[in-house]
């Protein structure tokens, strides 16, 4: 694009240097949409993929039933004899507390196996009256 001869050098100049970066921006914007058509088409590609990972079938997995339980032995009825002896068995052989020696320096230590002698053994005092020491 020529300029007319009657332009004052002034505004030739300025024209001149707007039409330069014009033609600067034109460029880096061709170069932008080069980019951005790269980039769209590389998107669309894996959208296509991922459509086809997606409507593609999946393959079906079987899945075992659990195999059946093996039959238990037969349980007899529990006697009571039976009953009391497993639970004698089953408890702790405490010993008992150590009488009080009336030591002002062993007395926190008494109260602290006595109290924790009731709570181990709650079934050998059945009354309130049995828990007195």
């Amino acid at each position: 694009m020529s300029l007319p001869l009657d332009i004052p050098p002034g505004v030739a100049d300025a024209l001149g240097y707007l039409q330069y970066h014009l033609q600067e921006l034109t460029k880096q914007q061709n170069i932008s949409e080069h980019t951005i058509n790269t980039t769209l088409i590389g998107l669309t590609a894996q959208l296509q993929q991922f459509t086809q990972l997606m409507t593609s079938p999946t393959p079906t997995l079987t899945i075992a039933p659990p195999p059946a339980p093996a039959p238990s032995p037969p349980v007899s009825p529990p006697s009571l004899v039976s009953d009391a002896l497993s639970k004698q068995q089953a408890r702790l052989k405490l010993p008992f507390s150590p009488d009080f020696s009336s030591e002002q320096s062993f007395g926190q230590a008494f109260l602290n196996s006595y109290m924790l002698y009731l709570c181990l053994a709650p079934e050998q005092f059945s009354y309130n009256e049995e828990k007195i020491f």
